[in-house]
């Protein structure tokens, strides 16, 4: 690559890791919702809503964005979860000013602590997770696509972990990446800090779907709502299956997943969708977890 073109690429990558100090300092949220949810048809949209700061994990924006994974988590109506962000950037990762000297280990702990749990929870939760991606996600932003069920991006967006760079190893968002990517791809980008292409991550397996910005929002709509044509019990138990199971030796896998399967088929919808395929009909979902009688 041309050394112009190197520096074209690498100017927004070391932006959207600063702490946004052009943006003002400090740990107060801005007025505005640091995350802005919505929801219907099934569909719930969660939007990192501080562009201002790149959209930067700090704190205050963790627990938003924990609190809207939880909300009402378990109703009938929540099927899909889509999380995007307002302005260029996904999300730069974690807030540099909140890392630094002037707070203690205690905060420095919380704030990696709550991310942890964060990425966790995204994949404990009962109904698919997909990023939408349309800019630049580094760092713990990276993290945050790779913890996600399903990434959908547009083809400018791209991925990074450049925190080697600033000399803070991005060690946290290390455990998502090599369980994403193939290690020495996941080292590539650990090492280096050198960002991956949206085509680049969609080779690699860090992302599902690379589409043109404009087709962005309709692709991503398109999966959620194939999803919401499902059973919520069944995809439940099909995701904290797929989990389990990627944990686990081949053998003890194929035990779990045949047990799954057999307790799959006691389940009402379990039975329903069998009947309404034989009777050549939709089926009339239920989305409980109780057992047909």
């Amino acid at each position: 690559m041309a050394v112009a073109g190197l520096w074209r690429l690498r100017r927004p990558l070391a932006a959207a890791f600063s702490s946004a100090a052009a943006a003002g300092g400090g740990r107060a949220a801005p007025p505005e919702q640091l995350t802005v949810r919505r929801q219907a048809e099934g569909v719930r949209n969660i939007i990192l809503n501080n562009p201002r700061k790149r959209n930067a994990l700090s704190l205050s924006m963790l627990q938003s964005l924990r609190e809207d994974l939880l909300h009402d988590v378990k109703s009938r109506e929540l099927r899909v979860i889509i999380i995007s962000a307002e302005g260029p950037v996904f999300c730069s990762g974690h807030d540099l000013k909140e890392l630094s000297s002037e707070d203690d280990v205690k905060h420095h702990s919380q704030v990696f602590e709550l991310c942890a749990e964060v990425m966790t929870l995204i994949q404990k939760l009962p109904v698919p997770v997909i990023a939408k991606v349309n800019g630049l996600a580094t760092a713990a932003g990276c993290q945050l696509v790779a913890s996600c069920d399903i990434a959908v991006a547009s083809e400018k967006s791209q991925f990074a972990t450049p925190g080697v760079n600033i000399g803070l190893f991005c060690s946290t968002p290390a455990v998502a990446l090599g369980r994403s990517l193939p290690r020495k791809v996941a080292l590539e980008m650990l090492f280096t800090g050198e960002p991956l292409s949206a085509q680049e991550a969609l080779i690699h397996g860090l992302v599902s779907k690379v589409v043109p910005e404009d087709k962005l929002e309709e692709e991503t709509m398109k999966i959620s709502h194939k999803i919401c044509e499902s059973s919520k019990s069944i995809l439940a138990l099909g995701k904290a299956t797929f989990y389990r199971q990627m944990t686990q030796d081949l053998d003890t896998a194929y035990r779990m997943t045949t047990q799954v399967m057999v307790d799959n088929l006691t389940l009402r919808d379990g039975q329903e969708g069998i009947e309404a395929f034989i009777q050549k009909r939709k089926p009339v979902w239920s989305h409980s977890q109780d057992e047909k009688k």
